[in-house]
């Protein structure tokens, strides 16, 4: 089997395990997961650690802050329980959930009233998830010259695919790149309600957030897309040098088809000398010979 061969078999399969990887996490809800120790929370209530006013104790059975929740690119979901004060509906997976608004369109224009840092974080997230969809762009251009390039084993095509998986590669660990900055505007940055630093004592102190599955699908798809970038890169050039190899055995690779001599003999196209006879000799024997 050529080398080829085995290259475009590596890179397909790289391919679409990115796809379909970098599918998966897009469309699911575990980027992370946060969870909440409500029992913590009631004991130090009970003993009044932390000193909550009645209006935090309320917030306590009604706000998603005191919920565990799963946290993905379009929704928040509450796998343990649902919060009473939250419109919530019901997921594909049988799990409440609400939308993360990214205000588009933003038809109350209320993101006049966001102070800059939350709009710098607004800005983020809708460009994080434009640059998903211009990766997924991308792989869709690249399987139809993926599939031009392995048909008529083009090296230009091939290159072509591999180019065009490059940029998949890059826009979609941009869209990650993105999506690191608005968690850390959301823990760090953000003093409006409902991120992290606008919380009670008590949720930050029994709250943990962690990488959930998702986080980890969408990284590998970004591996995944870079190794098949790598490995048509590494198939265009066995192609053109394939190519190149067989256009110089067609150099020393020449039909030989004999020919007769005008004379019908064959001596001359093979080097031998040929005696020309003169003809008969006048005035001798064998005819007339003259000096």
């Amino acid at each position: 089997m050529p080398c080829s061969a085995v290259t475009l078999s590596l890179a397909t399969v790289a391919g679409v395990v990115a796809v379909a990887l970098l599918g998966i996490a897009f469309g699911t809800d575990n980027w992370v997961y946060i969870r909440v120790d409500r029992d913590a929370i009631q004991a130090d209530m009970a003993s009044g650690v932390g000193s909550l006013s009645p209006a935090d104790q309320e917030r306590f059975e009604t706000e998603a802050i005191y919920r565990s929740r799963t946290q993905g690119l379009f929704r928040t979901c509450f796998p343990e329980g649902r919060p009473k004060g939250v419109d919530v509906y019901l997921s594909p997976v049988e799990t409440y959930c609400t939308n993360i608004d990214y205000y588009i369109p933003d038809e109350d224009n209320l993101t006049k009233t966001f102070s800059e840092e939350l709009m710098a974080r607004l800005h983020m997230a809708r460009s994080m998830i434009a640059l998903f969809i211009v990766a997924f762009f991308f792989v869709f251009v690249a399987f139809w010259t993926g599939v031009v390039g392995c048909w008529r084993r083009s090296a230009a095509n091939v290159g072509t695919t591999a180019a065009l998986m490059l940029f998949a590669c890059l826009f979609s660990a941009g869209s990650m790149g993105l999506w690191h900055g608005v968690q850390y505007f959301e823990q760090k940055k953000l003093n409006e309600a409902p991120y992290y630093r606008s919380w009670p004592p008590l949720a930050k102190k029994h709250t943990h957030a962690d990488y959930d599955w998702s986080f980890y699908v969408a990284w590998t798809g970004v591996g995944a897309c870079f190794f098949s970038f790598l490995f048509f890169v590494i198939a265009s050039i066995i192609l053109r040098r394939e190519k190149d190899k067989r256009a110089m055995q067609a150099q020393y690779v020449m039909s030989v088809y004999p020919t007769k001599s005008s004379s019908g003999g064959y001596g001359p196209q093979y080097g031998y000398n040929t005696y020309n006879h003169p003809g008969p000799y006048y005035g001798s024997q064998y005819g007339n010979y003259n000096y």
